[in-house]
Order: C-alpha cells, then sequence, then structure tokens
C-alpha cells in the first residue's frame, strides 16, 4: 500500500468520525511518523511495516479524538508553529480573529504594552510580538505545565528573530497579577475557559483530552472571564483595549458584565459559522481605579 493510499484511507476513518480537516490531519499525522514536512510526503513510496503501525496507531488515538496537536508535538497559530502536548490547551484557528481585533486596535500606538491572560502555550503573545515587533509582551498562566510550554516558546520565538515574550506564572484570582504594568497597559488579550462544569455536549476533544482547567470555569462558566474582567481594568490605561474570547454561550452575558465593570465602547463578534466569539471593549476614562 503506497502512503497516499495509507493517507486516504486514514482521512476516511477520521471523516467518518467528524472530523471536519481528516485530510490534512492524517497528512500531518503521516509527517510526524516519517519525520518530514507535510510538503515532503513521498506519496507514491510504500511505508515500512513499523510506520504503518505507529501511522495507524496515532490515526485511531486523532480518531478518538486526541487533538491533534497532543500528537504531533506543535500547532500552528497565525503561522507560527508552537510546541503543544498533554497539559496544554492547543489553540485554536478561531483565537486568530482575537488577535487581528486586537492588534487593530494598536495599530497606531508606538510600542504598545500588552497582555495575554490566560495564556495557555502563549499563543495570542507571542503571535502579538511577531506582529509588533516593537510591542512589549507579557504572558500570563497559573498551570505550571502551560507556563512551560509558553517558556519554551517565548525562548523558540526569539532564537528565530522575535521579541522575547515575558512569561508570569500567575493566578489571575489572587490579587498581584502584574501589579508593575497597573493602568500602563494598552491592550489586553484573553482566551480563558468559559465552559460550565456541567456541560454534557463537548467532543471528546474537549471534554476527555484537553486540559480540564483550560476547558471548565465554574457552575456557569465565566469564573475565569469575571477575573479577566477584573484584572483587566486594573491594567489597562484610559482607553486602553480588552479583547476577551468566550463562546457562543456568553454573547449576551459577557457584553453586560463588561458594560457594568469599566468598559465602554462594547461590541460582540461571531465566528466564521456566526457563532458569537469574542467582546471588545475600551477601558472608560471614568473607570474606577482598580
Amino acid at each position: 500500500m503506497t502512503l497516499k493510499t495509507l493517507i486516504e484511507e486514514a482521512a476516511a476513518t477520521l471523516s467518518r468520525g467528524g472530523d471536519a480537516d481528516a485530510q490534512h490531519d492524517a497528512e500531518r499525522l503521516a509527517a510526524r511518523v516519517l519525520g518530514v514536512d507535510v510538503a515532503a510526503l513521498p506519496f507514491d513510496t510504500v511505508p515500512g511495516d513499523r510506520a504503518v503501525w505507529k501511522f495507524r496507531k496515532l490515526v485511531a488515538r486523532r480518531a478518538d479524538g486526541v487533538p491533534l496537536g497532543h500528537l504531533t508535538g506543535t500547532a500552528v497559530f497565525c503561522g507560527l508553529e508552537l510546541a503543544v502536548g498533554p497539559g496544554v490547551f492547543v489553540p485554536r484557528v478561531h483565537s486568530e480573529a482575537v488577535l487581528e481585533r486586537g492588534l487593530s486596535a494598536v495599530a497606531e500606538v508606538t510600542a504598545p504594552v500588552v497582555a495575554d491572560l490566560c495564556a495557555g502555550s502563549g499563543a495570542l503573545a507571542l503571535a502579538a510580538a511577531h506582529r509588533r515587533p516593537d510591542a512589549r509582551v507579557h504572558a500570563v498562566e497559573f498551570d505550571p505545565i502551560a507556563a512551560g510550554f509558553a517558556r519554551r516558546n517565548s525562548a523558540r520565538r526569539a532564537e528565530l528573530g522575535d521579541t522575547p515574550v515575558t512569561v508570569h506564572e500567575q493566578d489571575l484570582t489572587r490579587p498581584g497579577v502584574l501589579d508593575e504594568l497597573t493602568g500602563r497597559v494598552d491592550l489586553v488579550l484573553a482566551n480563558p475557559p468559559f465552559m460550565p462544569e456541567e456541560s454534557r455536549d463537548l467532543p471528546a476533544e474537549f471534554s476527555r483530552h484537553q486540559p480540564r482547567q483550560a476547558i471548565y470555569a465554574g457552575p456557569d462558566g465565566l469564573r475565569l472571564v469575571r477575573a479577566t474582567l477584573q484584572v483587566a481594568v486594573g491594567l489597562l490605561r484610559p482607553g486602553g483595549t480588552l479583547v476577551v474570547e468566550h463562546g457562543h454561550l456568553h454573547g449576551e452575558t459577557v457584553p453586560e458584565l463588561l458594560s457594568g465593570s469599566g468598559f465602554e465602547e462594547i461590541s460582540g463578534h461571531p465566528d466564521h459559522d456566526g457563532w458569537p466569539l469574542f467582546s471588545a471593549a475600551r477601558k472608560s476614562a471614568a473607570a474606577p481605579p482598580d
């Protein structure tokens, strides 16, 4: 069986399981097993028995819902290849819209100060630093495993010439988060966990395989969103921008929370399917001090 046929077989298996990117995922897994880039896959060759066994094992795990990034060790976000693995949330392409909205808000700001809250692998922070080399970017993550990935990714991106991102291992629900930046931040980006604890309809990738602390946030899913708003309003300068991802469940509740937390010019933004994805707002000049 040629590699091309093997990949087609795997893509069919993944597609039957509901994988919307079955062909892409099958090719990424094949490239992982063979140790080559996807663009260099030798489709007309016949893989050895051991390679076939390893590939099919990875395909079975992907079909069971294990995130692709946990199987390949990397994920691409805004064109950047980042290290990921078990214990850290694999960034989604949907979140690239959060970055784009945030960067548009500071397009005219020289050397903006940017904070990425609930940073996970550091995806938003690192993409911001890549796109805005003049920015001073800080990433906040409480989980030591995720923070380790963020530091590793920051070091790698710095080796490649990007502005280094400073990673802080801090908990948003505790006092003192980025105290040294109070009132000085131009842009806060955040993708906190936002699913209610009792959610029953999540795909296995999120309910079983992504780290639980990156998915669930209390009975209503808003525990970390509330903490994010409180920290953000203290960090931002008057007129600074917050962009927070919250998913379709909170398309109304998060704007309501923002309106009562010292923010103005609040707007909701959908994903490519039209479902609520994130909200953006500016800190009011009249916002009370943190």
